[in-house]
This record gives structure tokens, sequence and C-alpha cells, in this order.
């Protein structure tokens, strides 16, 4: 690859690095699969742009995160108070937000060519030092540093250690007094905030905002997060934050080098996306299957050695007496050891 392509594909990559934050709250740490990220993503496009449009850029990004995090509070409400399924009550908000991203946006796709956009004050800033591209790499990675920064000084606060602890065992936070209703609102709400600023940023990036863009957004959060999983593990929330946004890079630049050797198409991305998932997430159980079969196989041929062993013995047994001479009078020893 030439290294504007590398390039793009890496800015890409910071793009969509905290849709992959939020999916990581959301699926790691509050182990619940949220599927209100493909509705809050375009929910964060459609403000965004409406507020460019409106020529306030700045704003779009606010609003996006509040939206987002409004339709994450929607689902944890579903979830706290009505007591509905996590999977049911993210379809029901995705649903719904169809509609009203149609409202936002006023139409199916708004073009952003001409409206102002966040950057453009630090374009004005370094012009003659640094290209567009540039500066608006720097733009982004600067926010993704420092979102990650916060986000990762919160989940060390008791706050955080509670979100955190809701997630690894509910049970035991209801005996400890945390409120754990209130826990997953708060979590999901952060969740879909992030969700809803990718969404926001990039409808300013791409310069148009498209019902359609949110489709599937779930699966490129999961494989991001998956794929950053494979560097850092699970070690510690702060490593996991990292990781997801490597991982979302280094998607971006596998899809990138797929597409450029003509491995797949532009209309395969969903579907690399899920086999991806589903090949690191089965990854475990395939692990425990082999290694479940190597050790029935160790054991069985402990068995079968043993068991060669006490047919060998029993055989030496059989020669043995039948060595021995007929009608032979024991010797002293024997007799002495019958009488023992």
């Amino acid at each position: 690859m030439s290294p504007s392509v590398i390039f793009d594909a890496v800015m890409l990559g910071f793009e969509y690095s905290l849709l992959a934050v939020g999916i990581y709250i959301s699926f790691r740490i509050l182990d619940m699969a949220d599927l209100t990220v493909d509705g809050s993503f375009c929910l964060g496009m459609a403000v965004s742009a409406t507020c460019a449009v409106a020529g306030h850029p700045v704003l779009g990004l606010v609003l996006g995160c509040v939206a987002g995090a409004a339709a994450g509070c929607v689902t944890g409400l579903l979830i706290t108070r009505a007591k509905i399924n996590p999977l049911l009550a993210g379809i029901i908000s995705m649903t719904g937000l169809y509609s009203v991203n149609i409202y936002v946006l006023g139409g199916p796709n708004v073009s952003l060519l001409d409206a102002p956009k966040a950057y453009d004050t630090f374009v004005t800033l370094a012009k003659g030092v640094l290209k567009v591209s540039q500066v608006k790499m720097v733009f982004i990675v600067v926010l993704v540093a420092a979102i990650v920064a916060v986000l990762a000084a919160f989940l060390h606060t008791e706050s955080g250690l509670a979100m955190r602890a809701t997630g690894d065992n509910e049970d035991m936070c209801r005996a400890s007094s945390i409120n754990t209703n209130l826990m997953k609102v708060v979590g999901l709400a952060v969740a879909n905030c992030l969700v809803g600023l990718t969404g926001a940023l990039l409808a300013q990036y791409q310069g148009y905002a498209d019902m359609g863009s949110g489709t599937g957004m779930v699966m490129v959060g999961l494989a991001s997060v998956i794929i950053g999983e494979l560097f850092g593990g699970r070690r510690g929330v702060t490593a996991g934050l990292v990781c997801s946004v490597v991982g979302s890079v280094v998607y971006r630049l596998i899809i990138q080098s797929a597409l450029m050797v003509n491995f797949i198409d532009s209309n395969a991305l969903k579907l690399i996306s899920a086999c991806i998932v589903a090949v690191f997430m089965g990854a475990p159980a395939v692990r425990d299957a082999i290694r479940s079969s190597k050790q029935k196989k160790v054991a069985r041929e402990k068995a079968e050695a043993y068991e060669l062993a006490l047919a060998s013995a029993a055989t030496a047994g059989s020669t043995t007496a039948a060595g021995s001479p007929a009608g032979a009078a024991p010797s002293d020893d024997a007799t002495t050891e019958g009488g023992r």
C-alpha cells in the first residue's frame, strides 16, 4: 500500500475508534450486547449534520454526544424499569430511532460539502504548516486520546469501579448496596454517547450524512474490540480502552489491504466484519476443545500403557509358574514365606 492509502486507513480507524470504545464499555464492562448502537450512531450523525448546515459544527459534536447518551438512557430504562431483555431493548430503541433519525435529518441524506466543519479553525491556524488532511488527523488523534484518558480516569473512581463490578457480578453488587440499575443506565449512556460522537465526527469528516450509515456498526465495533484484545488481552480496563483504539486502526488496515489486493469488494465489508467476530469469539471454544482432546488422548495412552504393563506382568508370572519342575518340593524360603 502507498503511504497515502495507509494514512487514509489510519485516519478512518481513529474516526471509528470511539465507536469501538463504546462497544467495549457495553460489551466487556457491562457484559451486555447493546444493539442501540446502529441507531445512536446514525442519530449522532444526523444531529451533527443538521447543526453543521445551520453553521454550528462544534455544537453539532456536543449535541451528537447528548443525543447518543439519551438513546442509551432509553435502552437502559427499558432494561432496568420495564424488565425487558437487553437484546430486545436494544432492538426496540434501534427501531424507534430510525424514524427519529429521518425527522432530524429531514431526508435520507444531507450533504455537508459547503457547510463549516469543527476542525476549520485549526486548518486556518495551521495554514502553510500542515496540510488539511494532517490537521484533521491531529484533531481526531488528540480528541480520541483525551476522551480515552478521561474514561480511564473515570473507570478508576468509585463510581467507575461500581460500574465495572456491576458487569462482573451484579448479585454481589446488590448485596453491597450498589444501585446496579443506575450503573447500567449510566454505562449505556456513556457507551452510546461515544457512539453518537463517532457518527457526529464522521458526518463532518466525510462531508455527508446518510440514513444507511449506521447499519452494521455493532459488527464493526465488535471486530475492532476483538482484534484489539489480540494485542493487549484483558489485562485491565485502561489497556482495554487503548487496545480498542488500536484494534479499530488495525481493522481498517486489514480491510484496506484486502481491498487493495482485490480479495474482497466494498459490498463485502459487513460480511468480513461478521466473519472476524465469529472466528475470534469462537476461537476460545475451539482452543478448549483441542486442549480437551489432547488431554483425553494422553489419558487414553496412559491407560493403554498401564493395561499393557499389567498384561506383561501376568504373562511373565504364568511363564515362571509353567517353568518350575513338576512335583518339586518347595524351598525353605518358600516354606518360610508360606508360614508367614
